[in-house]
């Protein structure tokens, strides 16, 4: 099977394990382990936005002017609690109304080790499989990306806010009590909790803690994490020996697929 066309995203179908397309195009591509993939450049990047050609991609899939006007391309979205909506500040309001302020959920995840993030609601469970998480508990549901940011600013003083994506790729991390650790995280942080729900009085609710498990298709973890980049090597190729979060495993190396969002590619799929 060859195809082309512009690289997006990984896609996963929730089951055991994991059923994963990768769209290529207006094709979504079935992955499995076991195949031989060759993927190889086709020499251009298409903006997410403008669908303009650019020679480097900005953030993920974004041209530089569109990654210097964008709000999708703003400090906040790395930073979640310096969010400026509520100033009149954002550069899209009418973005910033339809993404940051709806609700968001708190969650604890095992990836890498246990690590506090926040998502939109719409995207549980998605955000937690492109982290490549074992196991996710949803925390607080909140109505805006600042209140969740903050939340998390809070409880990022006693643990992890980070996924160490090497060590998440080496296999899987060792099981950890989500719920316990919550209930820890909940004392050490009582204080600044109270003080955002007086900021933000009625906004929190406490989500039922259910832990939410993900199997990876995974034949063989890499022992040595080497990363391959279309940008330094035009064409790779080898043996598909498992897909966590946005990353295809390969005998050869890692590929981050979400990464090169926005690469016209050639890829040919194998026995």
């Amino acid at each position: 099977m060859i195809v082309q066309g512009t690289i997006s995203k990984l896609r996963a179908e929730v089951k055991a394990p994991l059923a994963y397309v990768m769209p290529v195009g207006a094709t979504q591509v079935p992955l499995q382990p076991g195949q031989h993939l060759r993927l190889r450049a086709m020499g251009s990047i298409r903006c997410l936005h403008c669908q303009r050609a650019t020679r480097k991609s900005y953030n993920q899939g974004y041209c530089y002017v569109c990654f210097t006007k964008l709000a999708a391309c703003d400090m906040c979205i790395m930073r979640p609690e310096q969010c400026h909506f509520a100033a009149g500040t954002c550069r899209e309001p009418v973005w910033g109304e339809q993404h940051c302020m709806v609700p968001h959920v708190v969650y604890l995840a095992n990836s890498s080790g246990v690590k506090v993030g926040i998502t939109r609601q719409t995207q549980v469970p998605v955000r937690w499989i492109d982290q490549g998480a074992s196991a996710a508990l949803p925390l607080f549901q909140v109505g805006s990306r600042l209140h969740s940011g903050l939340i998390e600013v809070a409880l990022a003083q006693h643990v992890a806010d980070k996924t160490q994506w090497q060590a998440m790729l080496r296999g899987q991390p060792e099981p950890v009590d989500l719920v316990g650790r919550a209930e820890q995280l909940m004392q050490l942080c009582a204080r600044e909790l109270a003080d955002l729900e007086s900021r933000f009085p009625g906004d929190r609710v406490n989500l039922v803690p259910q832990v939410q498990h993900f199997e990876y298709p995974v034949l063989r973890y890499p022992t040595k994490v080497k990363a391959l980049s279309l940008d330094t090597q035009p064409e790779i190729e080898g043996l598909l020996e498992g897909i966590k979060g946005q990353y295809l495993l390969l005998d050869t190396g890692v590929f981050n697929v979400r990464k090169h969002t926005s690469y016209d590619i050639e890829m040919e799929v194998g026995a």
